[in-house]
Order: structure tokens, then C-alpha cells, then sequence
């Protein structure tokens, strides 16, 4: 769903509160408090009132609209921008077209990507998985060293922050961010196994000494890099796709993440590709944002 389409759908504050009404309670409104659903209607506040707990609550009591000043029609516009910025938006230019300032936006966007969280998916990857590491982090200046003379070592050398990923190939993708002591042969088979439905895949992945374990519980495929990038059906060009949507959105718009936000921003880019052929992803988006605590 795009803007306009948004515009067309949810002119009002009443026509937005009446559609997250419709799809968190389902014609029934229960108390959040006290989960009673003996409840009086307030329709000028837009609000209900518990006569169990004698509370006053709306729809968007424990959601990410918790406590918001702002018109849902601009959290909705903003679902819409963010789920269709295929490289992702920055929190400038998402103030600039809902019209609010920098700090707001970039709040929205945060709680918008906390209803993307990937924690909530415990499905396996079937198939053809493949399997890699991306390092994320600034681009050196030309001629620069890591502080002791020594020029920045690019790769698996890098001082960057790496994030590991799986895709099914024809399907979804999951990525998390990890640290460089966890690319251990013993840690990737743990990650492995917690992901991959490891009797129906084949894993597909580099060279790299920490997937040499794999074989003996996975039926697992190497390409050499170093050789050639495809052999046949091994490679692992799926993934590396999907690593250059995410650095192109990093570098170009967000510039800059911080290491400790910078899981969500895996999280976005990951429901974004895993949604990318569902027409209804706006509201699986809007469901996700009633379902997450503020």
C-alpha cells in the first residue's frame, strides 16, 4: 500500500483507530489491563471504558502507538514509506515527508522496525540454503591505517562488524549480527542447526574454514571463490544479493548505525525482502505493530 493509497483509505484518525480496532480485537474490544471485555464505550475520546477495572484504554494501549501525540494516519504514512523503500529511509527524509522533525522520525522508525523483529520467526529454511558473512561498518579513507601504521585489512580481517546470514533460495532470508569470536566452526553449526531444517537442505557456502564442520550433520557444498563464483548450483550468489541491498541501504541512507540499533535495522531489511512478494504486507506490518510491546 503506498501513500496514496493511504491518504484514500485512512483520511481520518477515526478511520485508522477503527482499522487496528478491527484487526487487534476483531469486533470484540478487551481491556488490556484486565483482558475483560465488559466494557463502555467512549466514541468522543475514542476510548473505552473497563467496568471491571474502571480504566479507560484505546486499541493502542501496549502497542507501538503507545502514548503517541501524533495522528495514526502519519504512523500508518510512515509504515507505508519505510515498507516501500527498498534500501531503506532515512530518519530525515522521513520527517520531511510526514512533516515532523528529525528526533520524532527517527523514533517512529525505530518502533516501526521493533514490529519487524525476526525473533518472533521460529520457521526452519528448506531447500537450498546459502550461507555467509557480510562486515558492516565505515568505509576507510583512502591511504588511512588501523592506528598502529598498518593499512585496513578488508574481508575477514576487517575490524567491522559482521552479521551472518541464511537464504532459501526462491525464499526468505535470516541475518543476525554476531561478533567476530562466533565465527567458530562450533558457533555457525549451532546457528545452523537453530535455523535450517538440517534433513531437508542442502547448504551452499564459501571456502571459509569456520563451515568445514558442516558435512557431518548437513549435507553441505563449498564454492571456491578464488576458482570461480558458480558451479552449477553452488554458489552462494542469492545471499550476496541480498548483502548488497543491505550495505547500498547502510551506506547510502543511514549513513551511519549504531552497533547497538544496528540489529534492527537487520530486522527491517530482512522482513522488507521476506515480504517482498506479498500484497498485503502493510497490513501483516500493522498486525506485527499491535502484537510488540512499546
Amino acid at each position: 500500500m503506498n501513500i496514496i493509497e493511504v491518504y484514500n483509505k485512512f483520511p481520518t484518525q477515526k478511520d485508522c483507530l477503527n482499522h487496528l480496532e478491527s484487526v487487534r480485537w476483531k469486533g470484540q474490544p478487551t481491556c488490556p489491563y484486565c483482558n475483560s471485555i465488559n466494557y463502555t464505550p467512549m466514541p468522543k475520546e475514542n476510548r473505552h471504558h473497563c467496568n471491571n477495572c474502571n480504566t479507560s484504554f484505546s486499541v493502542t494501549v501496549g502497542t507501538i502507538f503507545h502514548k503517541t501525540k501524533l495522528d495514526c494516519q502519519k504512523w500508518f504514512l510512515a509504515i507505508s514509506l519505510i515498507l516501500n523503500a527498498k534500501k531503506g529511509i532515512s530518519a530525515r527524509q522521513l520527517a520531511r515527508d510526514i512533516d515532523v522533525n528529525r528526533n520524532t522520525a527517527w523514533y517512529m522508525g525505530m518502533r516501526i522496525r521493533k514490529a519487524m523483529t525476526q525473533i518472533t520467526d521460529q520457521s526452519f529454511l528448506k531447500g537450498i540454503v546459502e550461507m555467509d558473512e557480510v562486515y558492516i561498518g565505515g568505509k576507510p579513507r583512502k591511504g588511512s591505517n588501523d592506528g598502529n601504521g598498518q593499512p585496513n585489512k578488508r574481508g575477514r580481517g576487517t575490524k567491522k562488524t559482521p552479521v551472518v546470514g541464511m537464504i532459501e533460495r526462491g525464499g526468505k532470508v535470516k541475518a543476525k549480527v554476531s561478533r567476530k569470536e562466533e565465527l567458530t566452526a562450533n558457533k555457525l553449526s549451532s546457528l545452523v542447526r537453530r535455523n535450517i531444517d538440517i534433513s531437508n537442505a542442502i547448504l551452499m557456502t564459501d571456502e571459509y574454514k569456520g563451515y568445514l564442520r558442516m558435512s557431518s550433520f548437513i549435507e553441505h557444498k563449498a564454492i571456491n571463490h578464488q576458482e570461480w563464483y558458480v558451479d552449477g548450483e553452488t554458489h552462494t550468489n542469492n545471499i550476496e544479493s541480498f548483502w548488497a541491498i543491505l550495505k547500498r541501504g547502510i551506506i547510502g541512507q543511514y549513513r551511519k548505525v549504531n552497533l547497538h540499533h544496528l540489529p534492527k535495522y537487520i530486522d527491517e531489511f530482512c522482513f522488507r525482502f521476506n515480504n517482498r512478494k506479498n500484497d498485503d504486507i502493510f497490513n501483516i506490518t500493522i498486525s506485527k505493530s499491535l502484537e510488540v510491546r512499546a
